[in-house]
């Protein structure tokens, strides 16, 4: 059972490290990515739309050094979720970075209600921003609850 128990948590926490590396590498092809989009902004509901072609209109007008931003903003993402390595080679020792994390993903709900506004993003938008937060944060206190379990077992 103690195996079962090891094996759930690398397996959900592999699974968070993947979600959470791909939610950055999006952030370096930008600009492909909103040119790509706003050539099938027809597949979007209309309140969409104007956001993806006012989006892609920023972007395409953003000189390439603003836009370095976005890459080590995407580097970010990638070094965070490194700093999960210790905890699927040591989920009892290293628990407290399990603890971050989810106070990171309830970090992101006010930086998004709050700067979202500031910078007029809508807020539809927003939502898709906390996204993450809300379901890294249930993913993160199940594998939580899974070590106090295993911490139980020993």
């Amino acid at each position: 059972m103690k195996s079962n128990n090891l094996k759930s948590i690398r397996l959900k926490l592999t699974f968070f490290m993947i979600l959470l590396a791909l939610s950055g590498i999006t952030a370096f092809p930008l600009q492909t990515e909103l040119a790509f989009l706003s050539k099938h902004v027809a597949l979007f509901p209309s309140f969409i739309q104007h956001w993806l072609i006012e989006v892609n209109a920023a972007i395409s007008n953003t000189p390439s050094i603003v836009l370095y931003g976005t890459d080590w903003l995407a580097f970010a993402h990638l070094v965070i979720a490194l700093y999960f390595i210790p905890v699927i080679i040591n989920p009892l020792q290293y628990q407290l970075n399990i603890k971050i994390g989810m106070i990171a993903c309830i970090a992101v709900f006010p930086l998004a209600f709050i700067c979202g506004p500031i910078r007029g993003i809508p807020f539809f938008h927003q939502i898709i921003d906390i996204s993450f937060g809300f379901f890294g944060f249930i993913l993160l206190l199940n594998i939580y609850n899974n070590i106090n379990q295993l911490k139980s077992k020993l």
